[in-house]
């Protein structure tokens, strides 16, 4: 029953998302790799909500070769980006919030990458929010699209 609504809200997330491409786009056509990077980020958001980092990560690439930069931090690895993550948002006195991604512009590099700009925010227990810029470049493997560069203000 969990599964199914974990789809059930990704679904509803992609839809809302797509049907604001849609919109915003003049009602033009989303390409199916368009479509399913969405719906990665749309589970990275699903997963980072329901506070399971881990599956958060799975929308990057693991690698050694993952690059993350953030403030004038750089990172490289897969491992050094959920550490990153984990003690920023995980342990005492640590909350994760809800996270929303927003003006997710799309485009693709050819076939089996894309680069995509937007905006994140993180509404906290308290109400309070923290939000900031990204840029991810994105690589289709065989089990599907993976962030290999991520760059957040």
């Amino acid at each position: 029953m969990k599964k199914a609504g974990r789809v059930a809200g990704v679904f509803l997330l992609l839809w809302t998302t797509l049907a604001a491409a849609q919109t915003a786009a003049g009602a033009e056509t989303v390409s199916p790799p368009e479509l399913a990077i969405r719906a990665e980020l749309a589970e990275q958001v699903s997963a980072w909500n329901r506070g399971d980092l881990k599956g958060y990560m799975q929308g990057y690439w693991h690698s050694p070769e993952l690059t993350f930069f953030a403030g004038d931090k750089e990172s490289t690895g897969w491992d050094a980006a959920y550490q990153r993550y984990r003690a920023a948002y995980l342990g005492k006195d640590r909350e994760m919030g809800k996270l929303n991604f927003a003006n997710l512009r799309i485009e693709m590099l050819g076939g089996q990458a894309a680069f995509v700009r937007g905006t994140w925010q993180l509404t906290m227990k308290d109400g309070s929010q923290r939000r900031g810029l990204f840029t991810v470049v994105l690589r289709k493997f065989d089990d599907g699209w993976r962030i290999i560069h991520d760059h957040s203000s």
